[in-house]
Parts: structure tokens; C-alpha cells; sequence
């Protein structure tokens, strides 16, 4: 995300947390320009150690679970199991991740115009035919990232 789209996503989240009269401390400032700033989600663990000399482990937990009640996160569970976080998609845009099964690196990627609206015809098809009614989706695309191909 460019700084300007950070800069309008931090806005963005600044307007929602005062409508639900909570302020946008230093610390949910950190925590949301670090995931602007990231290539795809971050688990808790990648967040403390890129902020440990500016915000405690115990600070970093209860921004989190704010931040995602307010609806400004998204948390989601790696093949692992692992949670991972990342600014909603109404502040990021739609897009799907690249998930290496070795090292675990989740990376963020857009498709194009023209396939997304294949994915999501196809995804409608799947949902009408189990009586399902959609309200979105998201694509995990499994495999080796470059560098674990590579050993």
C-alpha cells in the first residue's frame, strides 16, 4: 500500500473508532500503519517483533482484539492454524493471498478485472448450487514461495 493509501486508511479508521466512541490511540495508529505497510497478513508475533521498542506484547494483544471488533481487521487462520491480521477489505480493496506451505510467508495479490469476475461467477455458481447465498469471497492459493523453491 502507498503512503497515501495508508495515509487514507488510518483516516478511514480514525472516522470508524470515533463512531464507535473509541479514540485511535498511538498504539492502534502503530499496529494499523504496520499492516498498511506489510506485503499480506501478520501474525502477532511478526507485529511485536517489527514493534517491540514501541509497544508491549500485552498492548499489541488488546489493540488487536479492538481493532478487529471494530471491523478494521481481519483475522485469519494460516494452513497452520496460525492467526494473522490485516486491515479489512473495505480499507485495502478486494484481493486473494499467496501462502508458501514451507516458511509460512502469506503474501497479498490482486487478480485482474476480468478473471475476478470469473472467480466470482464461478463462486456464485458453487453457492447457488449448495443454497447458499454469497456475500463475498477469498482465494488462499497454496505452494512454495521463490526462496523455498529454491532449496
Amino acid at each position: 500500500m502507498s503512503s497515501a493509501q495508508a495515509d487514507r486508511a488510518e483516516a478511514a479508521v480514525a472516522e470508524v473508532l470515533g463512531a464507535e466512541g473509541l479514540r485511535f490511540t498511538p498504539a492502534r495508529r502503530l499496529v494499523v500503519r504496520a499492516l498498511a505497510d506489510a506485503p499480506g497478513p501478520l501474525t502477532a508475533g511478526d507485529l511485536h517483533g517489527a514493534l517491540r521498542s514501541r509497544l508491549p506484547l500485552s498492548s499489541l494483544y488488546r489493540t488487536l482484539t479492538v481493532l478487529a471488533t471494530a471491523q478494521v481487521l481481519a483475522r485469519e487462520h494460516d494452513g497452520g492454524g496460525v492467526a494473522r491480521y490485516e486491515l479489512a477489505e473495505w480499507l485495502t480493496g478486494h484481493h486473494h493471498h499467496l501462502v508458501c506451505l514451507v516458511c509460512g510467508e502469506v503474501r497479498d495479490v490482486s487478480i485482474d478485472p476480468q478473471t475476478e469476475a470469473t472467480i466470482a461467477a464461478l463462486v456464485e455458481r458453487i453457492a447457488d448450487g449448495a443454497g447458499y447465498e454469497t456475500t463475498g469471497h477469498r482465494i488462499d492459493i497454496e505452494g512454495k514461495c521463490a526462496p523455498c523453491r529454491r532449496r
